[in-house]
């Protein structure tokens, strides 16, 4: 049965930014809403930009849902071409991928989103033409390889007016002075230097223009191998340790060459060990952690589990949800890179070792570990502004290849990795562990997320410095040649208004440096979806992991082989390691110094805001985080207006800039994944196939399955 809404009679238009063009469109489409397996929908018109795919119905947000958090760039109905992931079409019931040119065109239409997202389209009112067209349209512009200059990015450069907000404090790592300003923060400027070597790119074009080498390093040196050999300065400890990472030589190549290279190495190395520099520990990542087809495939099998079509797919996969989830393997590369990042840690604050990342091209996971470190010992690197400042200096400057890794141009799935995802992920195990230690909230992660495939911003779409500034300049629409003014993505007000950006900020954030000297007690809310991978049944010893033998050969014994691997006794890390991880979690957090994540298995969890925010069915209502922040925040608006009043009886001005608090009405309806899932209606489980059925009846089975668990009772596990 389909419950049918009358088409709309008025006519609909596209809102177009500037430089977008309407390219083609199709009424009387069908879209259905997938929440608990029913055909219910509404009529609309789909339609095909050069910037974002488009569902325009005539329903507006009723006053009871409101959206509190709207994206001014984005709708809840766009899809940017970029963050278009995959499009199937269904043809008599058979789902079929679609690439290039089709010979028969689909009676449905599924498209699947980068950002999780699933719209499911019926083109079965739609008239045959248009059909053709809109499908057509869709896969040419968001799944065929294109050029660079083709990006909406270049058209919206052209066409906007450059009024963006003057008062971001991000640094952008673009002048001499920036690297300079970051060398005095650090007090690294002793020992390293700022660099011109590379004006005009006479060095190597996937430099940036300046960085930061020992001051020992010769202008010669750096000329010698295009950079590479060359170690580049990251960032200073207090102690006068540093963090460096080096491009490294190809490994093909002749005797003659490699024998050169060795000894430019072996004098380069002598040179930063004397003093005044510290001792040097090297680290080749290549070795020491997964590789990038490793991660690809692994956040493939991943975000699978969240691409739900409906709710009885929901259902079916809840019954094997911790071995579907420990068989993708990403929360284990997230563990490891986080326990990579607490090593390198430890040699800079313990062992006062300057501490050298190598990488065949240091832009991928030196960018990861390098970041991560910053995050864990620098205070500054948490807060906005810091934070953004580092994406800029370590990914944007440092030459992460954005435009590859993302693979916004449809070039190569070689090269495709989620290099800069997993980056988030760590940060944010970091967060939920320690909110007050961060300026920023879990949501402002998951917009950055979204943030990578929205292409009105250049952050996110060059492979380099190089490259963008040789596409700076071009014709623009205009007829007269002027350079492009690429938007950042730092400036907030282009996406969202000043009250939706109080949803990225930490209320709670502590803004002075006092050790909490209560213990640490990690909230565990109850979701739908146990979110990490389970190790025992009870929680286990802070300073008793799957580290340690005796802990090792029990939890082997009771969860047997399927878990494993995971505790495999060949990842045991050095007793100075253990030493220093259970040293600093036996003592209260100071969350303006130093930060070490747990890392013991069922502290690795899965992103809930993320990934879950679209099912409907892992959503708790009135439940979650989000019930202790509504009232918080209710208690931070009621102090904030008696200070007002208080300086207004007083004829005072207000002293310090009071924080924006987002007004959360309605608190007790909100959804766990506030803001993204507001007052959505409650999802209605359905009958479990007969198969599952006899796979529940045995009680005996369900005792002996210790990563699985069923609930046929209720929305909460």
């Amino acid at each position: 049965e389909i419950h049918i809404k009358e088409p709309i009679e008025k006519e609909v238009y596209p809102r177009l930014l500037p430089g977008e063009l309407l390219l083609c469109e199709a009424s009387t489409v069908y879209k259905y809403i997938q929440e608990d397996g029913s055909n219910r929908g509404t009529y609309g018109k789909l339609v095909c930009t050069n910037f974002k795919i488009a569902f325009l119905d005539d329903n507006s947000a009723s006053d009871d849902n409101e959206p509190q958090f709207e994206n001014k760039i984005v709708g809840e109905n766009d899809i940017t071409l970029q963050c278009v992931d995959q499009i199937y079409g269904v043809y008599d019931e058979k789902k079929k991928l679609l690439t290039g040119q089709l010979r028969k065109y689909p009676e449905k239409l599924i498209i699947y989103c980068k950002d999780l997202r699933v719209f499911h389209f019926c083109l079965r009112y739609t008239k045959e033409e248009e059909v053709k067209r809109i499908v057509s349209g869709i896969v040419h512009h968001s799944q065929t390889p294109k050029l660079l200059k083709r990006l909406f990015l270049f058209s919206y450069a052209s066409a906007a007016p450059n009024n963006t907000d003057g008062r971001n404090q991000t640094v952008m790592f673009e002048t001499l002075e920036d690297w300079r300003g970051e060398l005095e923060r650090t007090k690294g400027n002793a020992k390293y230097k700022a660099v011109t070597t590379n004006e005009g790119y006479r060095v190597s074009n996937k430099l940036p223009l300046y960085f930061v080498v020992p001051i020992c390093v010769s202008e010669e040196s750096i000329l010698k191998y295009e950079g590479r050999g060359i170690p580049i300065w990251c960032w200073s400890c207090h102690n006068g340790a540093a963090l460096l990472k080096m491009s490294a030589f190809p490994k093909e190549q002749d005797d003659s060459s490699s024998q050169m290279q060795k000894a430019f190495l072996d004098g380069i190395y002598k040179t930063i060990s004397k003093p005044p520099y510290e001792l040097l520990k090297t680290d080749d990542l290549s070795s020491s952690l997964p590789s990038l087809q490793d991660i690809q495939t692994a956040y493939t099998k991943f975000k699978q589990l969240f691409l739900i079509d409906n709710s009885t797919d929901f259902w079916a996969t809840d019954v094997k949800w911790f071995s579907l989830l420990e068989s993708t393997n990403w929360l284990e590369i997230i563990r490891r890179v986080l326990k990579k990042a607490i090593e390198v840690v430890e040699c800079l604050e313990r062992q006062h070792t300057n501490v050298l990342l190598i990488e065949e091209s240091a832009t991928d996971l030196c960018c990861v570990i390098s970041s991560l470190v910053q995050v864990m010992m620098d205070s500054y690197s948490r807060t906005k502004s810091g934070f953004q400042s580092l994406i800029q200096k370590e990914w944007v400057i440092g030459g992460h290849g954005f435009l590859d890794r993302c693979n916004h141009l449809h070039r190569s799935d070689k090269e495709e990795a989620p290099v800069f995802l997993l980056l988030l992920n760590c940060v944010w195990q970091l967060v939920q562990q320690y909110p007050p230690a961060f300026e920023f909230t879990e949501t402002y992660l998951t917009v950055l997320s979204d943030s990578l495939y929205v292409p009105i911003f250049s952050t996110f779409f060059f492979n380099s410095q190089h490259q963008k500034d040789t596409n700076t300049s071009g014709e623009s629409l205009n007829t007269q040649s002027s350079p492009f003014r690429f938007l950042t993505v730092w400036d907030w007000s282009v996406q969202f208004d000043p009250k939706a950006q109080a949803f990225l900020n930490n209320p709670l954030y502590a803004d002075k440096s006092k050790p909490d000297k209560s213990h640490r007690k990690t909230a565990r809310f109850k979701h739908q979806r146990q979110l990490s991978l389970p190790l025992t049944q009870t929680k286990s010893s802070t300073k008793r992991g799957f580290f340690r033998e005796e802990t090792d050969h029990l939890i082997k014994n009771i969860l047997g082989k399927r878990i494993g691997k995971f505790i495999n006794s060949s990842d045991e890390p050095p007793n100075s390691f253990r030493e220093f991880y259970d040293s600093w979690h036996s003592k209260p957090v100071d969350y303006h110094g130093l930060l070490l994540p747990c890392i013991d298995g069922p502290e690795i969890k899965v992103w809930a805001q993320r990934y879950l925010r679209w099912i409907p069915e892992a959503q708790l209502h009135g439940g979650g985080t989000i019930a202790t922040a509504a009232n918080i925040l209710d208690l931070m608006e009621e102090v904030q207006s008696l200070q007002v009043k208080m300086d207004e009886e007083h004829s005072q001005a207000i002293s310090g800039d009071l924080h924006s608090v987002p007004v959360l009405r309605n608190s007790a309806r909100l959804s766990s994944l506030f803001p993204f899932a507001l007052l959505q209606r409650q999802s209605i489980k359905p009958a479990l196939p007969t198969s599952t059925w006899k796979d529940l009846e045995d009680e005996d089975d369900l005792v002996n399955r210790d990563d699985e668990f069923v609930d046929l009772s209720g929305d909460i596990l």
